[in-house]
């Protein structure tokens, strides 16, 4: 999903805007280095092969474990593609909406999607 496909800002230009109390959006961040544009993009294309082994059985995204907050994050595939494609375009990602009443049963971590890949990998080649 681009960047500009995603939904408006509900709250552009209003001076009662709730984000206005986290104060202005870091713009000093460092410039990503050629690793972590790297790893950025290695991660998409994980993504994309981790949503087309799992996403037909049944599994709607990612769960992170948010270091912050303690409490877990879902990511569906789009929103999870959209935040990475984000932060390999802009350096950052934008804030966004949890995931609304999710089913924990229907995410798994990355780990989890790795060890999936690797056995179906494993599988295949054995073949």
């Amino acid at each position: 999903m681009p960047h500009d496909a995603l939904p408006p800002d509900p709250f552009a230009g209003d001076p009662e805007d709730p984000a206005l109390s986290l104060g202005e959006p870091d713009h000093d961040h460092p410039p990503m280095d050629d690793d972590e544009r790297t790893e950025l993009v290695s991660d998409l294309s994980d993504l994309a092969v981790y949503q087309a082994l799992l996403q037909y059985r049944g599994v709607r995204g990612i769960v992170v474990d948010c270091g912050e907050c303690q409490e877990p994050h879902y990511h569906d595939w789009a929103l999870l593609r959209a935040s990475l494609e984000q932060l390999l375009a802009d350096g950052r990602m934008r804030p966004h909406e949890p995931a609304f009443d999710p089913n924990p049963g229907a995410y798994v971590s990355w780990e989890y999607c790795r060890g999936y890949a690797d056995g179906v990998t494993a599988t295949e080649s054995a073949r």
